[in-house]
């Protein structure tokens, strides 16, 4: 058996013909192209109706190097709604924890760069999770569970921002700020959808309008 100083000397001294050998970055470019391709199709066809061979092609990665990073469809799905989670996790930071806006000034601006990048995607696009979610009851245990991990990542992100919203003196909550933070992306998913169906942004506007004049303190 060769060690490291045996392959060092024995290397040809001129270029070897062919292709570079793969390095360990090449690796993670593969999986994350095909976690990024995967966000996509997801996004817009659910799981269930996603195959996995448009993926591929997508990238051009072949079947049997697909399982070298994932054991089965579902371990890749997993895999891509937790890659979307983080996805999802830095923009809502990058939007309500932006201090050069008031609170509901924030939510409003997520909510006005969640309608033009809907429209920019022809309303094919729309909540990876919520069009999970709406699989759900045809999903394993474990899809379930993060899933509603994610929600509740979201949402404690909503409550903060509510939390900061009500110290300014901007909202006035009849209900605790966790239960208006839920109900904030029960009613957002369902804007979403019917966004989609109606290929108009008028339901989230709609929405987004509905929901903070049902929580603005309207004296201040």
């Amino acid at each position: 058996m060769l060690d490291e100083s045996d392959t060092i000397i024995n290397l040809p001294n001129k270029p070897r013909r062919g292709r570079p050998k793969k390095q360990p970055s090449d690796s993670l470019d593969t999986k994350e192209a095909l976690l990024r391709a995967g966000m996509l199709m997801l996004t817009e066809s659910g799981f269930i109706r996603s195959g996995i061979d448009p993926i591929l092609k997508s990238v051009g990665v072949p079947k049997g190097s697909f399982y070298h990073y994932f054991s089965s469809k579902e371990s890749f799905g997993l895999a891509v709604l937790a890659r979307y989670r983080r996805y999802f996790e830095a923009k809502l930071d990058g939007f309500l924890l932006d201090e050069a806006f008031s609170p509901l000034e924030r939510l409003q601006r997520f909510a006005q760069d969640a309608q033009d990048g809907i429209v920019r995607h022809e309303f094919r696009r729309g909540c990876l999770v919520g069009n999970l979610e709406q699989e759900s009851s045809l999903l394993s245990e474990a899809f379930r569970e993060q899933l509603q991990a994610t929600y509740r990542s979201w949402q404690s992100r909503v409550a903060t921002c509510l939390s900061e919203s009500q110290k300014q003196g901007e909202i006035d909550l009849q209900d605790s700020i966790e239960e208006t933070s839920q109900a904030f992306w029960i009613g957002w998913e369902g804007a979403v959808h019917r966004s989609r169906l109606v290929k108009s942004t008028q339901p989230l506007r709609l929405f987004i309008n509905f929901f903070i004049q049902a929580i603005q303190n309207t004296t201040h």
